[in-house]
């Protein structure tokens, strides 16, 4: 039977804060109007993190009064898949980047490529 580790929502919270602080300065610089949360569970199995909103890249001069973008980042399913918590950190690192990355407006298809 594996093992689940168990992360309070408060440790993962600050999981995800030090995962931002990883992202360079002259990138957290351009991100703009856009919210990172913590959610327990996601909408569909399978997901570890999603981004919702409309990315850099497609903005134009249409773009204000909006909402910010949201990026969402799942703990059960990340805490499940992981059989330590320091594979935790790790694969919270990991999709706090990729999810930043499609604010930025990059693509799966691209993430792969690039080996996210």
């Amino acid at each position: 039977m594996a093992v689940v580790i168990e992360v309070s929502r408060e440790k993962f919270e600050e999981l995800v804060a030090e995962a931002l602080d990883t992202i360079p300065p002259e990138l957290t610089r351009v991100m703009d109007n856009v919210v990172v949360v913590v959610v327990d569970d996601p909408p569909e199995p399978g997901l570890l993190g999603l981004y919702t909103g409309v990315p850099l890249t497609e903005r134009g001069d249409w773009y204000a009064g909006v909402l910010p973008d949201r990026i969402e980042i799942y703990r059960h399913p990340i805490c499940a898949m992981c059989a330590s918590e320091s594979e935790v950190v790790e694969e919270v690192r990991i999709t706090v980047v990729h999810e930043i990355a499609h604010h930025f407006g990059i693509d799966d298809d691209r993430l792969h490529e690039l080996g996210w």
